[in-house]
């Protein structure tokens, strides 16, 4: 790779010279080549089988060969007549029995054969001229004389080559030395003069230089074209002198006409930092208002005066689901289309500057039905009219509107069954107090009854009989036990109306639940639907359970609750054959005491449970039910006794409540020591 960089390297007329030299240098080669094949070619193919044949005719005559066959002296005196022969290698006589009798060997010794019949085989394998001649013999067969040419050439012959090759080497290189001479006057001066004119108008930079004139070959068409080309940079040097005196005026006058640009630029520049410094200012400003609107729990819409949408909260864009990018210009009706239906008052609302409010719109966001109230506000400013939109969410303060006037009911109806409660115990009293009176007057224990009885002139015996054959005294048992048994749930209404004080005591939980039981039982619109009494109450409780703190009105108000619920469940299947049945449970899972009621009731869909304890939520017809009373036992479950409250169900199968109230540290401690010990 050297090599060839320095040959590319060197100037044109050496590059031409040493590829003449190379040029004559091979064809001399090849000359000398050609010639030393050419004869040694017809030396071994023309000449040695000339000589050979000759010998051989004068070795086949008679009068020379006839003693050679006698003996082996013989033969080798016949051969030695050829020694002198230069251009015989070897020769070998066999007699008529095949057998060698004597050889020659001139030079390097070659193996001949012994026999003459391996003669062939040797022929073939030495690749060598020879000539096998016959040598007749009187009486006998005849014998034979191999002769072998040597393949070497004559030294003259080599001495008369190499003469030659030295004359055409010194004719050769005359001729290159001459043709050389030409080729640097006619090729390589012209190109050195031309090098030579370059580097001085690039030292000198005088572009009125010139080439001499040239041949009118390519050499001169440079030359030619090198002229024009300093002819056309000397006029261009002329015209950049005058253009550069030009400017060097027009520069003078720029740089006035700079210091008056830099006394302007910089007012510019301090403008410009005042401008900037203001916007980044409104641009805070901006970004902290936009916060504010943002933080607003009301979804805030600004428009202008063609309804098309210049300001948008993240309220807004979580109530319509459009982004404010794809909000922003674009008509009301396209970025909220629940909207379209108040362009008519938002319009008025432009038109007329007033303030427009529409209280109560309902709109459904995550499936479910909302309420919102909404304002339009007139704006006006430089920017021209519009109109501000306010959408405010009202369902939950609806919903603790419906919740207090429910409230309110419900506690006017407690009030109102305390009242009759207590208006109900007085004649209950007095029937009973009478009933109790009738039968000790009917009494023949008492000396009062029998003197009025013989006062009138009746038996009291008599008067006793008659009462028991008509069944009298079982009237009056009948009237004492209803009397009582209304007189108790007189009681328990009035236990359960009582407002809690909320003070935790010791409750036994299977004492509550029998006591809600008997409640529910005494429920007409519930035993038409349920029979409490029977054998649908399965009752599964804890022995290792203990009383668990808590307020006892108010957890028999949650049992009820859940009994009313699976007693309606119940009522609501359809007629499978399956006796409808409630199971209560009671269990020990420390740190909790859990209560479980369970029924095989209609069930209720996913949907339906995840709003079960949702105010105001209820399955019911309208007038059945008010949504509360789950509400309102899980708001007694988790706030006034810090416990958990759960549900699950099954449509088909039927539903279970969890109740978990905490246990007492003591309490705990006690049932762990009980389980212990058993």
């Amino acid at each position: 790779m050297r090599l060839r960089q320095r040959l590319e390297n060197l100037p044109v007329g050496q590059k031409l010279l040493a590829a003449l030299l190379v040029l004559l240098t091979t064809v001399l080669l090849v000359a000398n080549l050609t010639f030393i094949s050419a004869a040694y070619y017809i030396s071994q193919e023309s000449m040695a089988p000339q000589a050979l044949q000759t010998i051989g005719r004068l070795i086949s005559n008679p009068n020379l060969a006839a003693q050679a066959l006698n003996s082996a002296d013989n033969a080798q005196s016949l051969l030695k007549e050829l020694k002198n022969y230069s251009p015989l290698r070897a020769a070998a006589v066999y007699d008529s029995n095949g057998d060698r009798l004597a050889q020659l060997q001139q030079g390097d010794k070659l193996k001949l054969p012994e026999r003459f019949k391996n003669v062939e085989t040797w022929r073939l394998i030495e690749f060598r001229n020879t000539q096998l001649i016959s040598i007749p013999k009187a009486g006998k067969e005849s014998g034979h004389l191999l002769l072998v040419a040597s393949s070497e050439l004559p030294t003259a012959f080599y001495t008369g080559t190499f003469t030659a090759s030295a004359g055409i080497l010194v004719f050769s290189v005359l001729l290159w030395l001459v043709v050389a001479r030409q080729i640097r006057r006619l090729i390589t001066e012209p190109i050195y003069q031309l090098e030579e004119l370059s580097r001085q108008v690039t030292r000198e930079e005088d572009y009125a230089l010139r080439a001499g004139p040239g041949n009118n070959d390519e050499i001169g068409s440079l030359a030619e074209a090198f002229n024009t080309m300093l002819s056309r940079i000397e006029a261009r040097e002329q015209q950049l002198k005058r253009a550069r005196d030009d400017s060097q005026e027009a520069y003078s006058q720029a740089q006035g006409m700079a210091e008056e640009a830099r006394h302007t630029n910089r007012k510019l520049e301090l403008e410009v930092q005042v401008r900037g410094k203001i916007e980044k200012k409104l641009t805070g400003f901006q970004n902290y208002l936009n916060s504010i609107i943002d933080s607003m729990p009301s979804a805030l819409i600004a428009l202008d005066e063609q309804l098309y949408v210049t300001q948008w909260n993240q309220e807004a864009s979580a109530l319509s689901g459009t982004t404010l990018d794809e909000a922003l210009n674009q008509p009301i009706f396209l970025a909220f289309p629940p909207m379209k239906a108040f362009l008519p008052k938002i319009k008025h609302t432009v038109e007329q500057h007033i303030v427009t409010k529409i209280d109560r719109v309902t709109w459904v966001k995550d499936d479910a039905p909302h309420q919102y109230a909404l304002t339009f506000y007139p704006l006006t400013g430089g920017a021209g009219r519009g109109v501000v939109i306010r959408i405010d969410d009202i369902t939950q303060r609806l919903s603790l509107e419906d919740m207090m006037v429910q409230s309110e009911k419900m506690l006017s109806v407690g009030g109102l069954a305390a009242g009759m409660a207590h208006e109900i115990n007085n004649p209950l009293g007095a029937i009973l107090h009478n009933v109790q009176n009738i039968r000790r007057r009917l009494s023949p224990d008492l000396p009062k009854n029998l003197e009025q009885a013989e006062l009138v002139g009746v038996k009291l015996e008599t008067v006793n009989q008659y009462l028991l054959g008509r069944e009298v005294p079982q009237l009056l048992e009948g009237i004492q036990q209803a009397g009582a048994r209304a007189a108790k749930i007189v009681s328990h209404m009035l236990n359960f109306s009582r407002l809690s004080n909320r003070k935790m005591a010791p409750c036994d939980l299977p004492a509550l639940i029998d006591q809600a039981v008997e409640i529910a039982s005494n429920d007409f619109d519930l035993t038409i639907g349920f029979d409490f009494k029977g054998q649908a109450i399965i009752r599964q409780f804890d022995p290792n359970l203990g009383p668990v703190p808590g307020t006892a009105n108010e957890l028999e108000q949650v049992l009820l609750n859940l009994l009313k619920n699976a007693a309606q469940a119940i009522h609501q299947r359809p007629d499978d054959g399956e006796p409808g049945r409630i199971v209560l449970r009671t269990r020990l899972s420390p740190p909790w005491a859990e209560i479980q009621v369970e029924d095989n009731g209609v069930g209720m869909t996913e949907n339906v449970r995840k709003r079960t304890f949702e105010p105001f939520f209820t399955t019911k017809e309208i007038g059945q039910g008010t949504g509360l009373g789950l509400s309102v036992s899980y708001f007694i479950i988790t706030n006034n006794h810090k416990g958990q409250m759960e549900v699950h169900s099954t449509p088909g199968q039927g539903t279970c409540f969890t109740l978990r109230l905490p246990l007492a540290g003591s309490t705990v401690n006690a049932v762990e020591q009980n389980l212990s010990e058993l």
